[in-house]
């Protein structure tokens, strides 16, 4: 089930005629379908900014030929062989929470609906793991690992709107992802089918292996590109006894981002370690300077240990009410705005990049500039949500209000603000992969990889039959 789209279309809807041909095919078959205009146009998008206009006029630029809602793993076996015999495209759907494009179902295709595979298999109280269905949506995973005192610990700002396998064709973050792990650290095995319908089963057999390349990370990323994963074994903690908080404010984004580099360089890593250039401290916390927010979670003597480190390595900065945290962690997940002002003609979106610390200020400061330089830009700002030993992600937020061309406005946003950071040696993408949006960009992100990418998605699905178009693969790219 869907739980939520940015805004809904109007009552009336145009719909091509179904065709009688892919009706009987699935009748046949015995799966759960629907041929309904209104199931079809909700599944011909997903949270890409850009489909909010579109939406609000009843503008579907292209129609799916049906929506499959998958109950199993021989229900998509199913589906895909009988894609492979039409020559029709599949797109696999769960929340269809993502922000670039990758979910969109292409004219006449399947959407394959995954979120009434949504059970919680099997829990390992000793090992630390869950086996998990790949529709199932994060508060309900954590509801049936909470039982048992458990947690996977991924909480990112899509919780309440996205599945296990979204999480994981996107290479997904957390917010508390600096403790927890991105997910590609916390999956252990998986259930994946391929285009032709070939069920396998990848890892699973214990934390680590030395048994060739790790085909769990091939698909791990891939957008449903490669194959469908139908099934993940994750890592499961226990939930944490105790908790810290702490906030800085610091006089330039240079400064905080030297802080968060020497203290996970010094082996701390606080659950969230999240700093605002001035620009987001005002809007979020009506304060002039750059935020840094800290939390931290877990055994009282770890945390002690790392909020300790934390607090010497911001001992130049002024220290703040930890109670910002609060109002961060009450407001994170509000998307609520979003809709609303690209319906009164605003451009508005987020481009998260990653980067070594060797170049991150440079590379912030030449986005913030490039972006800002456009015509009818209004505003640019940055923080940065997730650190690591050797580097940071850069979470940028554009607004801009075109006077004619919103898509133009938008496309060129986006190719100024990746052009940049591919140029600095930043990555196009740190957790919310690449979609149809950024597709375009894989090419030169990649480099001489790519054609190697290709050489892949040719081997394991040679009539394009997985979201064509998708990661730059098997179609044509936005």
């Amino acid at each position: 089930m869907t739980r939520a789209m940015p805004n809904e279309f109007p009552q009336e809807l145009h719909a091509p005629a179904p065709n009688d041909g892919l009706r009987r095919a699935l009748e046949s078959l015995h799966l759960n379908f629907s041929l309904d205009a209104r199931a079809r146009a909700d599944h011909a998008r997903d949270w890409w900014p850009l489909s909010i206009p579109l939406t609000r006029r009843g503008d579907v630029r292209a129609w799916p030929g049906a929506v499959v809602h998958a109950t199993s793993t021989d229900d998509v076996t199913a589906t895909l062989a009988l894609a492979q015999r039409l020559g029709r495209s599949v797109t696999v759907q769960g929340g269809r929470s993502g922000v670039l494009g990758g979910a969109t179902a292409l004219e006449g295709g399947i959407a394959l609906d995954l979120t009434a595979m949504n059970q919680v298999l099997e829990i390992d109280e000793v090992a630390g793991t869950v086996r998990v269905q790949a529709g199932c949506f994060g508060p309900d995973l954590e509801r049936a690992l909470g039982k048992v005192g458990l947690t996977v610990g991924h909480f990112p700002q899509s919780f309440e709107l996205a599945t296990v396998g979204g999480w994981l064709a996107c290479r997904g973050a957390g917010q508390y992802s600096n403790r927890y792990g991105k997910i590609e650290d916390l999956v252990r095995g998986l259930r994946v089918v391929l285009a032709d319908g070939t069920d396998v089963s990848l890892g699973g057999r214990g934390p680590r292996a030395a048994t060739g390349p790790d085909l769990v990370q091939l698909f791990v990323g891939s957008e449903g590109t490669l194959g469908v994963i139908t099934e993940a074994t994750l890592l499961a903690r226990r939930r944490a006894p105790n908790e810290r908080r702490a906030a800085y404010a610091f006089t330039s984004m240079y400064d905080g981002l030297e802080a968060c580099r020497r203290i996970l360089q010094r082996d701390a890593h606080p659950a969230v370690l999240r700093l605002y250039d001035a620009v987001e401290s005002r809007r979020h916390f009506e304060d002039e300077r750059c935020v840094l927010i800290v939390l931290d979670e877990g055994d009282p003597l770890f945390v002690d240990a790392t909020m300790s480190i934390v607090a010497h390595e911001c001992r130049d900065a002024t220290a703040l009410a930890p109670a910002l945290v609060e109002h961060w962690l009450e407001h994170r997940n509000d998307v609520g705005a979003l809709a609303p002002l690209w319906e009164q003609g605003m451009v508005v979106d987020t481009i998260e990049v990653a980067a070594a610390w060797t170049v991150l200020s440079a590379l912030c400061d030449r986005v913030l500039a490039t972006l800002r330089a456009m015509p009818d830009m209004l505003v640019a700002s940055v923080h940065q949500s997730h650190a690591y030993l050797d580097g940071a992600c850069l979470y940028f937020t554009f607004a801009g209000r075109p006077a004619s061309d919103v898509e133009a406005f938008y496309r060129g946003a986006w190719d100024a603000t990746i052009r940049a950071v591919l140029e600095h040696g930043g990555t196009l993408s740190h957790h919310h992969g690449v979609g149809r949006n950024r597709a375009r960009f894989m090419p030169d992100a990649l480099g001489s990889a790519f054609p190697l990418l290709v050489t892949l998605k040719t081997m394991l699905d040679p009539h394009d039959v997985l979201n064509p178009g998708v990661l730059g693969l098997g179609g044509e790219a936005w």
